[in-house]
């Protein structure tokens, strides 16, 4: 992809974190690049080839990423989880605010839907690998309940939320009880109905513990 269509394409998603998907429009695009609609359109002919690039765009920064921990030997799941939670190339995609707004548009336009699921499915099938190897007899069931425990934080913490200053100790906290959460042992991991309940429970008490703490 050339530097100008990742310029273009990091306009997009400066349009997306900071107005809103809605504002989002080939004329709008057009205008903060400085360009006519037709220069626009003679690197992304339509909205659907743009779509198309954003994500891509968005994919290749975690797949960079990836690659980067397998020449390193340093791809476990921690490390996978560590990277949903925290900002891959240099902090350009903003994702606490533009994963929402892709996931918003999902549900209007299910071409984005479709293209975040294919970037979810590379996660799934990275986490369901190292969970396999690790013993787990769930390696799917168990990929999708991490993901989605790591995922759901924005909702609370991303961004703009009431509870953003905590974020830091959030994600600490998450990292730490993730151990807990699998059942690690050093020789492989165990997943098991209750780790789930017990890591919800704890994660409730401190949320109230944490809020106290603020509201007093």
């Amino acid at each position: 992809m050339s530097e100008r269509k990742q310029q273009i394409l990091q306009a997009a998603i400066e349009i997306i974190v900071n107005q809103g998907y809605g504002d989002l429009t080939m004329r709008a695009l057009a205008r903060v690049n400085g360009i006519q609609l037709g220069g626009l359109q003679y690197h992304f002919p339509t909205w659907e080839d743009m779509l198309r690039a954003l994500v891509a765009y968005t994919s290749e920064a975690y797949r960079s990423k990836f690659e980067l921990m397998k020449v390193n030997q340093q791809l476990s799941i921690k490390a996978v989880m560590n990277l949903v939670v925290i900002e891959p190339a240099d902090g350009n995609l903003q994702v606490d605010k533009l994963w929402p707004q892709l996931w918003a548009m999902g549900q209007v336009h299910p071409i984005v839907a479709d293209l975040v699921d294919d970037i979810y499915a590379e996660y799934i099938l990275i986490l369901e690998d190292l969970l396999k190897k690790s013993g787990s007899t769930s390696p799917r069931a168990e990929a999708l309940c991490l993901l989605s425990l790591a995922e759901g934080s924005t909702i609370f913490v991303g961004s703009g939320r009431r509870w953003e200053r905590i974020r830091p100790k959030s994600y600490r906290n998450f990292m730490s009880l993730l151990p807990m959460l699998m059942g690690m042992t050093p020789k492989r991991y165990t997943f098991h109905a209750w780790h789930y309940l017990w890591y919800g429970f704890l994660v409730w008490i401190h949320i109230s513990l944490t809020l106290r703490r603020f509201m007093t």
